[in-house]
């Protein structure tokens, strides 16, 4: 994948913290590219993850994140409500919230069937 496409944002952001490798799909990175000339800056806490990563063999198949189609990004507040607009309008058709305690985030993902999904 050509990086360079994506000016506001690093291979290294997406790299599973298991095995070290990325594997992010153009498709998903265009529409974040989109999504972050619209919001700002953000922070990636979660890119692609390897199916042997701990999350993803705690699951019955691995999930969004190890097709390289999604993203978990660090927002709270007033920035998630508008965060969640722009991402909508933006057609991402996964959205998960984490917004209480400590480590707030959304999870963004293109899957096949829409979804909206708090943890």
């Amino acid at each position: 994948m050509d990086w360079a496409e994506y000016p506001n944002f690093r291979s290294a952001e997406f790299r599973c913290r298991h095995c070290g490798r990325e594997k992010m799909q153009p498709a998903f990175m265009e529409r974040l590219q989109s999504l972050r000339n619209e919001f700002g800056p953000m922070v990636i806490t979660s890119g692609w993850r390897c199916p042997e990563h701990p999350v993803e063999k705690t699951k019955a198949h691995p999930g969004m994140h190890s097709t390289g189609m999604a993203a978990d990004v660090a927002v709270q507040g007033a920035d998630a409500v508008r965060f969640l607009r722009l991402a909508l309008e933006l057609g991402f058709t996964g959205i998960g919230v984490q917004q209480k305690g400590t480590g707030r985030f959304i999870h963004l993902d293109l899957r096949a069937v829409p979804a909206i999904w708090s943890y």
